[in-house]
């Protein structure tokens, strides 16, 4: 059904572009939230793009270009959903462009990770997720890129549920651009260099 409603106009990606999802709630009361910083990472890659986000039937705010003259389209899209159920927007996503889930990338907050990490993986379950679990249970498979962007585990007894809906503290905030650069600079490496490059590269990123 979604395939013909998208058929006639949808646009065909070459094999070298890709889908790029941020993942986070909608609304300007979450913007800030930890759980939205794959959505910060998208912003950042469509100021590199110099592209404008705009509304598409998909139900995703969607923005489209090359980071380099010559190199892969990405697609930077962010489902206008909540997080819970982001996998219907993405799978819509993948219909409207007639893309495999192999040329997706997700990016998502990750709390097993340290703040101010990132790390990159292909595959996998959704590990308590629930945007990731939402997206799986979608596509029916979990065989996509991640990005995960380490926001480290909740202090004392806060709950995860709590700490992933609260704004990044004052510390946190002043490594936080830096944290949303390398995870933008993460995305540009599996689109150029391919995944197991850009895993190289990235996990071995000396600290700073």
């Amino acid at each position: 059904m979604w395939r013909e409603k998208f058929s006639r106009k949808a646009p065909q990606l070459n094999a070298d572009d890709f889908l790029v999802v941020g993942l986070g709630n909608p609304g300007p009361d979450y913007q800030g939230h930890r759980h939205n910083v794959g959505q910060m990472v998208l912003v950042e890659l469509a100021e590199r793009m110099h592209a404008t986000f705009k509304s598409q039937k998909t139900q995703c705010q969607v923005a489209e270009g090359r980071l380099v003259p010559g190199g892969p389209k990405l697609v930077l899209a962010k489902p206008n959903s909540f997080m819970n159920v982001s996998g219907a927007p993405v799978a819509a996503l993948t219909r409207f462009y007639s893309s495999e889930p192999s040329r997706l990338i997700v990016i998502h907050d990750e709390l097993d990770i340290p703040f101010d990490t990132v790390r990159l993986k292909l595959g996998g379950g959704h590990g308590g997720h629930n945007g990731l679990r939402s997206i799986i249970q979608s596509l029916g498979t979990g065989d996509f890129i991640r990005v995960r962007v380490g926001i480290g585990r909740p202090p004392g007894r806060q709950s995860a549920a709590d700490f992933v809906l609260r704004n990044f503290s004052s510390t946190e905030r002043s490594a936080l651009p830096n944290l949303i650069a390398d995870a933008a600079d993460a995305v540009e490496l599996v689109a150029a260099a391919g995944l197991t490059a850009a895993q190289l590269k990235v996990h071995t990123r000396p600290a700073d």
